[in-house]
């Protein structure tokens, strides 16, 4: 399982005044996930065997011009 440091998370909304019940943190966390769990789809599908800065746009889903 993947580790997602939300005590980060919290500060960030912390410091623009926004608080953060502990289920909307939950949400975000779920949401890093599928999205890190997307990526890593769109390479296996863009025969990425190696994911560098680069090749970014294959794992964010951006077509490159």
């Amino acid at each position: 399982m993947m580790n997602i440091n939300k005590s980060y998370i919290h500060q960030c909304f912390k410091q623009t005044g926004v608080q953060l019940s502990q289920d909307a943190l939950e949400d975000i966390v779920r949401h890093l996930r599928i999205s890190v769990g997307k990526m890593a789809i769109r390479c296996k599908e863009g025969n990425v065997k190696r994911l560098t800065s680069e090749l970014m746009w294959i794992a964010l889903g951006r077509i490159k011009e």
